[in-house]
């Protein structure tokens, strides 16, 4: 049986341009102008480790836990009122369609966005497993993250499928021996990735999965 392991920001909600004015906000009220370098060197890291990238400091353990917990919470706080209208378009169809299908949620996000995301979503009880980037030692691009996920659901790596949108997504996909799917909601392209889409309304998504899954891959 195949599994689904789909990441958060960026394939189940188009939360990336949120975050990026979240973080310029926060930042800019410590004293940090927030550059598209920066931005782009967020993408599929996990918080302490932007935390640190972005304050350049010698910060304990502490201070970067509540830098990054003090941005998410301002990113829930501004996503909330218009977290339906970023939901990744085709998504709520796909998982009604594949709710047989054993799903996962595997990211390197804070696990009170994932929590948040997916209740207020209601998205929630398509998943049987959600893994965390705290809940392992390495975060993307190691494979860590998909491998307990697999795991979880109980499915060899071999036969999941990773639907991603970053760069270090896609690394750790392959690293974990997985066939990965690329949104390209974040980057124009996702080098690596099996099959690229824009959203899961593409008709060549459908007859991928067709394939993979009538061979039992």
């Amino acid at each position: 049986m195949t599994g689904l392991i789909f990441d958060m920001d960026g394939v189940i909600v188009d939360s990336n341009p949120v975050h990026r004015e979240a973080w310029e906000v926060y930042n800019r009220r410590v004293g940090i102008e927030t550059t598209e370098e920066m931005h782009q060197r967020m993408y599929g890291k996990r918080n302490d480790q932007i935390v640190r990238d972005f304050f350049q400091g010698d910060l304990s353990d502490a201070e970067v836990f509540e830098h990054g917990a003090a941005k998410e919470r301002l990113f829930r706080e501004m996503f909330l009122p218009r977290l339906d209208s970023h939901i990744v378009p085709g998504l709520r169809e796909f998982l009604e369609q594949h709710r047989h299908v054993p799903m996962a949620v595997a990211s390197n996000a804070e696990p009170e966005n994932i929590h948040f995301v997916l209740q207020a979503s209601g998205l929630a009880p398509f998943f049987r497993a959600v893994i965390d980037g705290h809940q392992v030692s390495r975060p993307k691009p190691a494979p860590d993250v998909f491998l307990k996920a697999a795991e979880a659901l109980g499915i060899p790596p071999a036969e999941c499928i990773v639907l991603e949108d970053s760069y270090t997504g896609v690394q750790a996909g392959l690293a974990a021996g997985m066939k990965v799917v690329g949104l390209l909601t974040t980057h124009p392209e996702l080098p690596g990735a099996t099959l690229t889409i824009p959203d899961f309304r593409a008709p060549q998504l459908r007859a991928f999965l067709s394939a993979t899954m009538s061979n039992g891959k």
